[in-house]
């Protein structure tokens, strides 16, 4: 009788008193954060879990030579991604821009996502597909902007981009359904140049990283205890060496909805925070003088519409770039669309929200786009939602490599929009920085804390 009886005590605590982390029955402690808690210490912290935080992650192991050999942890403060820039996007992916710099990472991650089951692929797993859309990218230009259109063009054919000038007549011909008045010459992107899923690129670094030995935790990184945050700190001279080396420090991560925080040991930390990374510089307990210059990197609300058009563009619809700024591309095959336009400085919405403002399409967008697709005249609005841009207020391209002062510090954010579409080449920098201290694929020296 005492085995049987043991065996129904056994059961009658395992129904009144559940396992940790949800084994009995799912069961959580109230109070207790979610997801795993993070390690108390690690050798390189990624603060911000958006695709530039894992491609980070993903680089720095597949560079580092040896499994388990680097313990690297991914903070991201919502585990939900409802907030994320990342799959908020629209997911664009284009060559066409004016800084080499820029076209080289683009040219990078178009090469890595044709072989992203080289890269990214798990065993067993399905493969990955982006579901890639190749349909370009058109540029309009006015006649005030034409001579620059063509000079970036120029440039763009030097590093080896595949992208046509057309006239008024050849744009035309190729896309009939354009209204090409004001229009003087237009760009068009005919190869790695279109659109993917963000959401599938994102879990599959994520996965990957993870399959190689990454750690990740929900929480946010506010602060570096032992960081000397006093009045009386002498700062340092705002310009020029001696770069310092802090010591390994308490990233205090703070648990969601808790009060509960763990503080984390480390000796590099990546600040790939997105629109918060200037925030998160402002917020990390260091003296005055190393928090200058600022981090001129800041959060920025865009909204996204959707619309349906039976008589809309067709399949070969780009994604196009009006003179005015508006844009829009195809979704899907069935006359539904996606676009928007970037709000003047006067406009700036609020970010504390993502709230949308359906007026701004009506009154902004959508007689932009009648205007220069007449089918648009008879569109109807399905949706929107907001998302948001780490604006560099600087030049509006990415801050790439170690803060100026501090040689353990590095950054990788104010991509001012294009961070998802370059988000294999950047983390493939940063990590080489870190595991080799020298850029091996890609000179990116140029996009360093030095400009700012």
């Amino acid at each position: 009788e005492l085995g049987p009886g043991l065996r129904r005590l056994g059961q009658i605590l395992k129904d009144q008193v559940p396992a940790w982390g949800g084994g009995w029955g799912g069961w959580t402690p109230p109070g207790t954060p979610p997801g795993p808690r993070p390690p108390e210490e690690a050798d390189v912290v990624v603060v911000g879990g958006g695709v530039v935080g894992w491609s980070v992650a993903y680089w720095l192991k597949a560079l580092e030579g040896q499994r388990h050999g680097m313990r690297v942890l991914v903070v991201e403060r919502d585990p939900t991604y409802s907030r994320a820039s990342t799959v908020l996007s629209v997911g664009g992916i284009r060559q066409q821009f004016s800084l080499p710099e820029n076209i080289q990472m683009s040219r990078f991650s178009a090469s890595f996502l044709r072989d992203i089951n080289e890269y990214l692929g798990v065993l067993n797993e399905p493969p990955i597909d982006i579901q890639f859309q190749p349909s370009g990218y058109l540029f309009l230009a006015p006649p005030q902007g034409a001579a620059r259109l063509e000079a970036t063009v120029r440039l763009q054919r030097e590093e080896g981009v595949q992208v046509a000038l057309l006239s008024p007549t050849q744009l035309k011909a190729k896309f009939p359904w354009i209204d090409t008045e004001d229009v003087a010459v237009a760009s068009y992107g005919l190869e790695d140049e279109g659109w993917f899923d963000p959401w599938t690129l994102l879990n599959a670094f994520r996965r990957k990283a993870v399959s190689l030995g990454v750690h990740s935790c929900a929480g946010e990184v506010r602060g570096e205890g032992g960081g000397d945050t006093q009045r009386g700190t002498p700062p340092l001279p705002p310009l020029g060496p001696p770069r310092l080396t802090l010591p390994p420090k308490n990233l205090q991560v703070h648990m969601p909805d808790s009060l509960e925080y763990q503080p984390v040991a480390c000796a590099i930390v990546v600040n790939a925070a997105g629109a918060w990374a200037g925030e998160l510089l402002e917020a990390a307990g260091l003296p005055g003088g190393l928090r200058r210059p600022p981090l001129p990197i800041q959060p920025r609300k865009r909204y996204v519409y959707s619309w349906h058009c039976p008589d809309g563009p067709g399949f070969s619809c780009p994604l196009l770039i009006d003179t005015t700024g508006a844009y829009f591309r195809r979704d899907g095959i069935a006359g539904n669309y996606l676009g928007g336009m970037s709000p003047s400085e006067e406009e700036e919405p609020d970010p504390g929200d993502l709230s949308v403002d359906h007026d701004f399409f009506q009154e902004r967008v959508w007689p932009r786009l009648a205007r220069r697709v007449p089918a648009f005249a008879s569109l109807r609005p399905r949706g929107a939602w907001a998302g948001y841009y780490d604006h560099n207020a600087f030049d509006r391209n990415g801050v790439l490599g170690p803060h100026p002062k501090l040689e353990n510090l590095f950054l990788a954010a104010g991509f001012s929009g294009h961070g998802l579409q370059h988000a294999p080449a950047v983390g493939r920098a940063v990590a080489e920085l870190v595991v080799k201290g020298r850029y091996e694929s890609l000179d990116l020296g140029r996009l360093g804390c030095g400009r700012l």
